[in-house]
């Protein structure tokens, strides 16, 4: 599978997509003004402990105090020391599973922490939607092979390496590299890479973890001790590897920097890096502008004809399948089969297109056959394994539906692009003109009685006014009769849909 990646870097904003076979993959979005700050270090101050739900909230500086759950808080019994919840490429292994089984046995918040102390906290989830960012104490310090754990004896290797021989060896170097009170785990990218380069990973980690607590040692709370890199540099450690063929920038400077920073630190990475310099804007040229438009669309069109429908909601995703113009030629078993399948392997793509994380619940249309259903799960599953966040499948329900939950670190792409409707208030509708028209006759039938013998005058959307004139004259007619009022009508461009005023007013 051939991989480039395309970025296009201003001041104000950088994008980033991976290509996959000249097909849009992943695009990563990094602007200014709200960049990110998964993965940065903070020395916070608590500022409120919370027994109800065993969390707390902690100053960081940022403009809403963060969330830090119990489970997250690192206490010296190692046996207490809950999974991450900061990923390495997806998943951390850990050797004692049991670890896993007893998050329930922390001690309570209020014996952990108190309001006014301060805290070294790093960010595991930005924030998302309403809620604030998710902090965790677990400190973690990724390089481009492995992973520093301050705190930790823990070693372990991720587990989208499978051959045992290569975790066996991987293992090996790691404790014979770590120091006492350090746990290291190995990244994917780490498979076949020798002891020295992983030893020199290391110690470049081991030189950063002392300027971070140099700086934790000065700064007062609430302060930034560790910033993460900036996009262009974490796809860099994070994304780029053996099978990435080429880099193309639109930015002469940074550039230049990649140039500078793929010599240094990873001289071994053969991959080539150009300067794109044509007047046509890079994501103009390799078609990405279109798929960053289509990424808004609730509707995604297969090939065969048939469609899904993507809803996303703040708690969980929503994902329907439709056969939509798609009829088949056999049967309707195999129409449905040979849709489901099609819309497995796209929503696989969406999902890492749109960066949709949480839970996701996906409607297939219901199969009769268990082997069909067998089909589309076991084709769901291979194609999430594609994904560089870790991803989970529950079994097909008797109705069909598949529930799904993805890694979900950062706000989805639709999210970042977009901000709820000023028109319709994030509601996705607007009354229809019909019921504005007859919310408007209630209110002039509400306040008629107490202004007799005068004037009603109503304004609205020209749209509806042309209804109530037109459709609904003798509905006015017969509220001028009975109520003895006088009713006048008048259109306004400027009004929302849904908006009108009814005010009385004196005879002239």
């Amino acid at each position: 599978m051939s991989r480039e990646i395309i970025i296009n870097s201003t001041v104000n904003e950088c994008r980033v997509a991976v290509l996959e076979n000249g097909s849009t993959a992943e695009i990563f979005i990094e602007r200014a003004h709200s960049k990110n700050v998964a993965g940065n270090i903070y020395k916070g101050r608590v500022v409120k402990v919370l027994p109800g739900i065993q969390s707390a909230f902690v100053d960081i500086g940022l403009s809403k105090a963060a969330f830090l759950p119990v489970a997250d808080i690192y206490v010296e019994n190692g046996d207490k020391v809950a999974f991450f919840e900061k990923s390495v490429d997806g998943t951390i292994e850990f050797d004692d599973l049991e670890a896993e089984r007893r998050v329930q046995e922390f001690p309570p918040i209020q014996d952990l922490l108190r309001e006014g102390q301060e805290i070294i906290v790093q960010v595991a989830k930005e924030a998302i939607g309403q809620k604030g960012a998710r902090l965790t104490t677990h400190i973690t310090v990724p390089g481009r092979y492995i992973v520093l754990m301050p705190g930790y004896e823990h070693v372990g290797v991720s587990r989208k390496i499978e051959q045992d021989e290569e975790r066996e060896r991987l293992r090996q170097i790691l404790k014979d590299t770590k120091p006492k009170g350090m746990g290291l785990i190995a990244r994917t990218v780490s498979a076949d890479r020798s002891y020295e380069e992983i030893k020199s990973d290391f110690e470049y980690l081991l030189r950063l973890w002392t300027k971070i607590q140099e700086r934790m040692t000065r700064s007062g709370a609430p302060a930034l001790v560790y910033e993460d890199h900036d996009l262009i540099f974490r796809i860099l450690r994070d994304v780029v590897n053996e099978k990435v063929s080429r880099i193309i920038i639109d930015n002469k400077a940074d550039y230049l920097k990649m140039k500078t920073f793929l010599r240094e630190y990873m001289p071994d990475l053969h991959v080539e890096v150009a300067l794109y310099e044509h007047e046509l804007p890079v994501f103009d040229h390799y078609n990405i502008e279109i798929e960053i438009n289509r990424i808004l669309d609730k509707k995604v069109w297969l090939k065969s004809g048939g469609y899904i429908v993507i809803d996303q909601a703040e708690a969980l995703t929503v994902i329907d399948v439709n056969t939509g113009r798609f009829v088949g030629k056999r049967n309707f078993e195999e129409t449905i089969l040979k849709t489901n399948l099609e819309a497995a392997k796209e929503i696989a793509w969406q999902l890492r297109l749109r960066n949709i994380g949480g839970i996701i619940i996906v409607d297939f249309i219901d199969m009769s056959r268990d082997e069909n259903k067998e089909k589309v799960l076991v084709s769901l599953e291979g194609e999430l394994k594609g994904d560089r966040a870790k991803c989970s499948v529950v079994n097909i329900s008797p109705l069909g539906l598949v529930e799904v939950t993805r890694k979900r670190v950062q706000e989805s792409l639709t999210r970042t692009l977009s901000e709820p409707c000023p028109y319709c208030e994030g509601r996705g509708i607007v009354k229809s003109k019909l019921t504005v028209c007859y919310d408007i006759l209630r209110e002039i039938r509400r306040i008629a009685p107490y202004f007799k013998n005068k004037r009603i005058l109503v304004e609205a959307h020209p749209d509806v006014v042309d209804l109530i004139l037109n459709d609904e004259k003798e509905s006015l007619d017969e509220i001028e009769l009975m109520m003895s009022v006088t009713i006048e009508v008048n259109p306004s461009e400027d009004f929302h849909i849904e908006h009108y005023d009814v005010v009385p007013v004196s005879k002239e």
